[in-house]
């Protein structure tokens, strides 16, 4: 536990030392944010904002988790979480890239996301499937079995991956919101990871997962102080796929894939509500939502973005609690 948090305090101090550094850099290259015409209007002032702060959280991220991780994992286990993660960060660097730097707004192309979230996707639950202490099984929440996949687990692992990953790419959309989740979930599963180490004498994958999420949790909170509202920097798409694929990458590892629309609620809310409004519109012609995904909805009701966050961050907390009640932890 204390590599743990010695992790969080250097990934913490890493972000502090950064921001000075890589937000004038930033604004040098003019890295500023583009909104889009069909937000709400509230977002039009934030046009300019510097974007691409994932890259800090990246950086200091990767730093505290090599740092720390056990030796006996270092370039095993951990290598692997940290490869897997930084492999969806270049996904999004290279989005914003083409946005930021080639003023295409839209990045990339669709199928040119997929082909390669599809590919690292399959390259991490074909890892996990091999690795003796991972395997094809999954932990069932409150009725403490396991349920084992067998090869059905890669396509499964596969679907979970992307789906996260996008979800919380849809969640950064307000001032400091994917962030302050983020840290919640991430600290979530630092304690299960804690749980299943003294339950089971694990002092393998449970000690690099520990590690893995104390260094997440300590990058996103560092980077509140540059992302809480009124926000100097934006995480850009290199941010938020970093965070989602730190998340699903610690819930595999930890086998708690079927965890994960309790851990990371607001990630499903954001999905599922983009989906509920696309679906009714195509077949009712009518909205559900006032805006997707779901922030932007209160947000056009009236709520301010500090509001919001705070109302995504206490319902995360909640579930994180639900979470760690469903495994008796």
């Amino acid at each position: 536990m204390r590599s743990s948090l010695f992790t969080l305090i250097l990934s913490f101090l890493c972000m502090m030392a950064l921001g000075p550094v890589i937000i004038p850099l930033l604004q040098k290259l003019k890295f500023g944010q583009t909104e889009a015409s069909y937000g709400p209007q509230s977002h039009a002032a934030k046009q300019g904002t510097l974007t691409m702060g994932g890259i800090m959280m990246a950086v200091a991220f990767t730093v505290s988790a090599f740092a720390f991780a056990p030796a006996n994992t270092r370039f095993g286990a951990m290598l692997h979480l940290i490869l897997f993660t930084l492999g969806f960060t270049a996904i999004g660097f290279i989005d914003d890239y083409i946005k930021v730097c080639l003023k295409r707004n839209l990045g990339l192309r669709a199928w040119q996301k997929i082909a390669l979230q599809l590919g690292l996707s399959f390259g991490m639950a074909l890892y996990c499937y091999l690795n003796e202490q991972i395997g094809s099984s999954l932990i069932v929440p409150f009725v403490n079995i396991e349920w084992d996949l067998g090869l059905f687990y890669i396509p499964f692992a596969m679907f979970v991956i992307i789906a996260v990953v996008n979800s919380a790419n849809l969640t950064d959309g307000v001032d400091g919101l994917c962030a302050s989740v983020t840290t919640v979930t991430m600290a979530t599963f630092l304690l299960i990871a804690l749980f299943m180490k003294d339950a089971a004498g694990d002092h393998g994958l449970s000690d690099s997962a520990m590690v893995f999420c104390a260094a997440m949790a300590g990058a996103c909170l560092g980077f509140l102080r540059y992302n809480a509202n009124p926000a100097r920097i934006f995480m850009g798409d290199v941010g938020s796929f970093l965070l989602g694929g730190a998340v699903v990458a610690a819930a595999l590892v930890l086998r708690l894939s079927l965890l994960l629309p309790m851990a990371a609620v607001m990630y499903v809310a954001s999905s599922l509500s983009d989906i509920i409004q696309i679906g009714s519109i195509k077949l009712r012609h009518k909205k559900v939502f006032r805006m997707a995904p779901l922030h932007h909805h209160f947000e056009l009701g009236g709520m301010s973005e500090t509001r919001v966050v705070a109302m995504y961050t206490a319902v995360t907390v909640l579930c994180c609690l639900l979470a760690l009640i469903s495994l008796g932890v």
